[in-house]
């Protein structure tokens, strides 16, 4: 997944995450979670390992985790954070 961020800069931490799209001068905060898959993505890891360690740490049933996640990726795409 192309995370199209050379205008992107991230600050994270166990709280969450703040994204500045410098090309609009935009700020998107990020749960821990969001975090967490934000940082999986940049190290090109696959949706559905992202979605399976989700699940196994949280006992949530793995298709209510990938549906989620489907969302929070389009949501992604939709403020131009991801690229593809």
């Amino acid at each position: 997944m192309d995370m199209g961020n050379s205008h992107l800069r991230t600050v994270a931490n166990v709280d969450g995450a703040a994204i500045l799209d410098t090309e609009v001068g935009q700020i998107t905060t990020l749960n821990s979670t969001g975090a967490m898959v934000w940082q999986a993505l940049d190290r090109g890891e696959e949706p559905d390992a992202i979605a399976a360690t989700i699940a196994r740490e949280t006992g949530e049933q793995i298709e209510a985790v990938k549906k989620d996640l489907r969302d929070f990726i389009d949501a992604l795409r939709k403020r131009n954070l991801l690229s593809c």
